[in-house]
């Protein structure tokens, strides 16, 4: 798990946990002291809304595209709540006799921005590509739960007592819970969301606290109780726990967020639809006409709507099964798929291009390359055949695979190595003139000079170079044979030297 560890052990995370149990502490110590409790609740949320802003700012640098519009977005709102609760701590400090968590004109008026700011980076984030069928059935998901969580709101409010005074305020909370709840929602089921997982459980939870706050002492009218004010508190701490986790996250793998494929299905729909009917039995039960019938009906509808849910989930697990063994299969595929290319293309013993491949190679680039811009060396080692008669087969091989890696350490990145059968080797140069492929030819032979430990003994590996650039008008068998060409009069000087083609060698 990426940076788990880290996560339980952040010292930041700690002190701002043990903050918020100090507060909460004091709200329980100072229970019937209000003026005192409102101070303590406001003064206590200014730590965590600065770790909110300084977490996501750094989460910002590190993102980019559309993830660091998102927490760009963070880091403004995380300001603009630490302003507006700075304003409310001082100005709590002077007035006496209050009770209530509204904050005052300033306070509310950055929270407000600030919410809607992240309610609109997570509206407007952008879903992973999709099927149209995918979008509308993520659509539909995210609908469900949006009008779920409207009944239960719409319950509480119409519930209440005092329906002139609360309804209002009651809906205008909800609708704020909802929009954040459904944007969270969306990006979830989406599965592009602007953060890893483990960042976006915690914001979750804030708006899940925050809604529980909202409808906790709902018609209170003076001193709440010292758990409204816990309750109230939480989500501050949530809301910073998220942008930090993420900031930690971010310092193992700056790319780790929450893009992922999206799952077959989610059970999210299907809470929806469990909160709702619950919620039913709850406003029924405080009906004191209790219709046998009625209760009948509901009882049914509930028994049917359960077996339906079942039997779908069900069919999607039915479904999971068969796409993930497709999958298996499909991967298996083309696992074989790219097995089979690299062994019609590559050398098996020494992992280099084989003959067909290199000379695929060597005839496209001349068709796409200016004259003069590309070269070929030949290599052939001297005295392989020595090696196999005193050491023996299985040693020419290890000395083959030991010369393979010195040639992909002396040559450029584009170059390409090959073996084109038993001893021999060959290097494609591209981009590269008559200079650049004799310092080439130089830095194999001096890689060679070091001796190749076989069976705990020292094996040199002489090797004779023929060098060859196309000039215009060459094809693929004109610059082989003049590489040929120069390789066998390398051999011809001496051997364990290089030599560049010139047209006096075919005469020689």
């Amino acid at each position: 798990m990426i940076g788990s560890g880290s996560i339980r052990h952040d010292p930041v995370l700690a002190v701002a946990a043990a903050w918020t149990l100090l507060g909460t502490a004091l709200f329980f110590i100072l229970d019937g002291h209000s003026d005192t409790q409102v101070n303590v609740y406001w003064a206590f949320q200014v730590p965590l809304d600065a770790l909110l802003a300084y977490s996501s700012w750094r989460v910002f640098r590190i993102a980019t595209g559309a993830i660091r519009r998102f927490w760009r977005f963070m880091a403004i709102a995380g300001t603009l709540f630490t302003f507006g609760d700075i304003v409310q701590t001082l100005t709590s400090f002077w007035e006496r006799d209050e009770w209530s968590t509204a904050g005052g004109t300033v306070q509310s008026t950055c929270f407000a921005v600030g919410l809607s700011l992240i309610v609109i980076g997570m509206l407007i984030h952008p879903h992973a590509g999709r099927s149209g069928k995918d979008r509308l059935a993520f659509w539909l998901d995210s609908a469900t739960v949006l009008v779920g969580g409207a009944v239960v709101a719409w319950c509480f409010a119409i519930n209440s007592e005092d329906r002139e005074t609360n309804l209002i305020g009651a809906l205008f909370g909800a609708a704020v819970t909802l929009t954040s709840a459904f944007g969270a929602v969306k990006m979830i089921l989406s599965g592009n969301a602007p953060m890893h997982r483990h960042a976006a459980v915690p914001l979750i939870l804030a708006a899940v606290v925050n809604a529980a706050g909202l409808f906790a002492t709902p018609e209170a009218d003076g001193a709440l109780p010292a758990y409204a004010y816990a309750i109230r508190f939480l989500p501050s701490l949530l809301i910073a726990v998220g942008p930090r986790v993420q900031e930690i996250i971010a310092q193992f793998d700056q790319y780790a967020f929450g893009s992922r494929r999206r799952k077959p299905y989610s059970l999210l729909p299907y809470g929806s639809i469990l909160v709702v009917f619950s919620v039913m039995i709850v406003m029924l039960s405080q009906n004191e006409d209790k219709d046998a019938r009625l209760w009948g009906t509901v009882g049914g509808l509930g028994v049917i709507v359960g077996l339906v849910v079942a039997r779908q989930l069900l069919a999607f697990h039915d479904n999971k099964r068969l796409i993930g063994q497709l999958d298996t299969t499909l991967t298996e595929l083309r696992e074989h798929e790219t097995r089979l290319r690299r062994q019609a293309l590559f050398d098996d013993l020494t992992g280099l291009a084989n003959r067909t491949h290199f000379r695929e190679e060597v005839d496209a680039t001349l068709a796409d390359a200016e004259p003069g811009s590309v070269s070929v060396l030949l290599i052939d080692l001297d005295g392989f055949k020595g090696v196999n008669d005193t050491l023996g087969h299985a040693a020419g091989d290890a000395l083959l695979a030991g010369v393979a890696e010195k040639m992909r350490a002396a040559v450029r990145t584009g170059d390409l190595p090959a073996r084109l059968g038993g001893d021999e080797f060959a290097v494609l140069l591209r981009d590269c003139d008559a200079c650049d492929a004799e310092r080439t030819a130089q830095r194999i032979l001096q890689a060679l000079t070091e001796p190749i430990m076989i069976d705990g003994a020292p094996v040199r590996a002489n090797a004779s170079i023929g060098v060859a650039s196309a000039e215009e008008g060459d094809d693929l068998r004109t610059l082989l044979h003049a590489a040929d060409t120069a390789m066998y009069a390398a051999k011809h000087e001496g051997k364990g030297t290089w030599m560049r083609y010139d047209h006096s060698m075919l005469a020689a």
